[in-house]
């Protein structure tokens, strides 16, 4: 090196973090940003529910207490004994099939009504203040009409989750109807779309994700009304299996088939959404 030259600046080294093992987008991580926090929450509140419930003068039974005295209905919710002596499982299946059958019903008429409020104005003047009335009446108010009419517990039951489930999913309905882009409606009006083909390629498609928004509504509502309806109507079925459980004051058993019905609300309304997903593509609400 020449003595009037100068030397070179030395190149910064820069040292990269060591990659990780698990990409970001992997779906272990998805699963766990999902499952971790709402476990957390869990875990946290049942310690808190154990330390607080866990005193002579509780007046609930800790998850200690529960498993102990339900741990054979926790284990095996299979079992059938003949008569009202059932697992959970039984009971459970009971109230969807009653749910099903009444759901499907009130979807039916439900959709069906919705589009006739939506495309007529003078349906709509006349039976919206009705609906918005009848809508108001709580599922039990129901429940003695039902009764005297079918004069069985089953039909009643069902007539009750119809009654119940149907106002959201017409309302919706409607509201998606009417909401139906003017720009789809030049479309149709250029092509001369007209009657059903006007229904199935312009007003079903833009209306669905407020279908499947009252889908979801209605079936909520739909597996509330049967639980309670089952209280007063007897037979096997979630909402008499508690019933039996508070006349029996077995605490610990109501807790259990808490759960159940509560797991069971959350799986159907994700199965609903899940459905309305695939139908609208990816526009219904989630």
């Amino acid at each position: 090196m020449n003595a009037g030259t100068k030397p070179l600046p030395a190149i910064p080294i820069v040292s990269r973090p060591a990659a990780s093992f698990i990409p970001e987008d992997s779906r272990l991580v998805k699963v766990a940003r999902i499952v971790l926090p709402p476990l957390v929450v869990l875990i946290a509140l049942g310690l808190l529910w154990e330390v607080v419930m866990s005193g002579p003068t509780a007046a609930l039974p800790p998850p200690s207490k529960v498993w102990t005295d339900a741990r054979q209905l926790i284990l095996d919710p299979f079992f059938d004994n003949g008569g009202l002596d059932k697992g959970l499982f039984w009971h459970l299946m009971a109230s969807l099939s009653r749910v099903a059958l009444g759901f499907a019903l009130a979807a039916v008429v439900g959709i069906l009504t919705g589009l006739l409020i939506g495309t007529s104005s003078l349906a709509m003047r006349g039976l919206d203040p009705i609906f918005q009335v009848l809508r108001t009446v709580p599922p039990l108010a129901w429940l003695p009409l039902s009764l005297a009419a079918f004069r069985e517990a089953q039909p009643s039951a069902i007539f009750v989750i119809f009654i119940t489930s149907i106002w959201p999913i017409i309302i919706n309905t409607a509201v998606g109807v009417r909401n139906v882009p003017q720009d789809y409606r030049n479309v149709a009006a250029v092509i001369r779309l007209k009657g059903p083909a006007y229904f199935l390629r312009i007003v079903l498609p833009a209306a669905a994700p407020f279908i499947f928004t009252g889908l979801r509504i209605g079936v909520g509502l739909s597996w509330l009304a049967i639980v309670a309806a089952e209280m007063l109507i007897g037979g096997v079925g979630i909402g008499f299996f508690i019933w039996d459980a508070w006349n029996s004051s077995n605490l610990s058993d109501i807790i259990v088939a808490l759960a159940y019905v509560g797991l069971t609300g959350f799986i159907l309304d994700r199965a609903v959404a899940f459905i309305g997903k695939l139908v609208t593509r990816g526009t219904a609400i989630d």
